[in-house]
């Protein structure tokens, strides 16, 4: 078993020895992350609210009344909140100025200015704001309605908390019918991202180590190799040793990295990891006959990115398979990428166990035994033509 590991030792590290690896395995993977994420991931804050101007009542009590209702609130200048709204850092920036914290303290009407920016979610977001106000302006009207009867304000105060722990709060259930909402539902915020990006990348980065197949083909490594005393069989095991330690080296980082980073849930972590084994096989085995079947390094490059960024559209890594209509969704489950996905939004979504992944893992172990035999076939057949 030495040889085997020592082949498999010697291509991690060709791998690792390329400087461009470091940005295409360890930082692009995590900025696709991030994108994603912000355009499909759920769970995030309800908008990002810029509140600027005087610090008086007004201002604590729509920040408490923002962050109750999920906003991400924080405090700037004037000048520097419509640059972050302008930037499009916030979605919403409310200006806060003395007249309004006067009239609040009193309470009369108070005029709050509002700028929102351009993005997608900053109409949801000035809707949260609109809501604090609205909440804010009937606490207001309630205290004055008790304060024009004769009640003192600060006993109207405590009356109307002490009634509001009194009175049960109305409780409203939305069910919503969506198929795909409540396939979606109770994803974090990256979670979906991260997964599909583990799956595209893991993939990616294997097959375009069929170029180093190709070169240690080209320059007699493995005609060295197989002269050796090492049998034909562990040479072969060797290579697939080598690939797959790839895989998963790549598949692992990007998942550790976004669970310290994004906070990601995979839901169980050993099934997860027994998920990104068993497809980076499939991988390994992709890698293995591209590299057999193609004499140019840069031709068989061309040819893994093309194919793995393909095979990653069509499985729902750069857009959730659920968005996905009938008839192309049956032709991503051609991919493995497409059962990959399935396999993650189990365990990430529904907490699946063991039993519920298993027909997943079944087509991609199926995957992965005809690709590793074709490649193992073809990279033999390739060195005897060298030779």
């Amino acid at each position: 078993m030495r040889a085997p590991l020592a082949i498999a030792g010697t291509e991690l590290r060709r791998f690792l020895r390329d400087r461009s690896n470091i940005f295409f395995v360890l930082i692009f993977p995590l900025l696709l992350v991030v994108v994603i994420g912000l355009q499909f991931g759920g769970g995030g804050s309800a908008g990002r609210i810029v509140l600027s101007g005087t610090d008086g009542e007004l201002r604590t009590d729509l920040t408490a009344q923002l962050e109750e209702l999920g906003a991400a609130v924080g405090t700037a200048d004037a000048e520097g909140m419509r640059q972050q709204v302008a930037r499009g850092r916030t979605d919403v920036g409310l200006l806060l100025d003395d007249a309004a914290e006067r009239a609040y303290a009193a309470g009369e009407p108070a005029e709050v200015e509002m700028i929102t920016a351009s993005g997608a979610a900053s109409q949801a977001a000035s809707q949260v704001v609109r809501t604090a106000l609205q909440s804010l302006s009937l606490d207001r009207a309630k205290v004055r309605a008790l304060t024009g009867l004769g009640v003192p304000e600060g006993d109207a105060a405590v009356a109307l908390a002490a009634a509001g722990g009194d009175v049960a709060p109305v409780e409203l259930s939305v069910v919503d019918v969506d198929e795909v909402a409540q396939e979606l539902s109770g994803l974090g915020q990256f979670d979906l991202s991260a997964a599909t990006m583990l799956l595209l990348f893991t993939f990616l980065s294997t097959l375009g180590s069929a170029v180093t197949l190709i070169q240690s083909r080209r320059l007699g490594v493995q005609a060295r190799v197989l002269a050796a005393p090492v049998s034909g069989a562990q040479a072969m095991l060797g290579q697939v040793l080598g690939r797959w330690v790839i895989a998963c080296f790549q598949g692992a980082y990007i998942m550790v990295a976004s669970v310290l980073l994004f906070d990601v849930d995979f839901g169980s972590v050993g099934l997860a990891l027994l998920v990104l084994a068993v497809f980076a096989l499939v991988a390994t085995g992709a890698a293995m006959l591209l590299g057999s079947l193609m004499d140019h390094e840069g031709a068989a490059n061309g040819v893994a990115v093309g194919i793995g960024l393909v095979l990653g559209a069509l499985g729902g890594c750069m857009f959730p398979l659920e968005l996905f209509p009938d008839s192309l969704r049956t032709v991503a489950h051609g991919t493995p990428h497409a059962w990959g996905y399935l396999a993650f939004a189990q365990l990430q979504r529904h907490a699946g166990g063991p039993a519920d992944i298993a027909p997943h893992l079944g087509v991609l172990a199926g995957m992965a035994l005809v690709l590793v035999l074709a490649g193992a076939w073809a990279l033999r057949r390739s060195v005897a033509r060298a030779m």
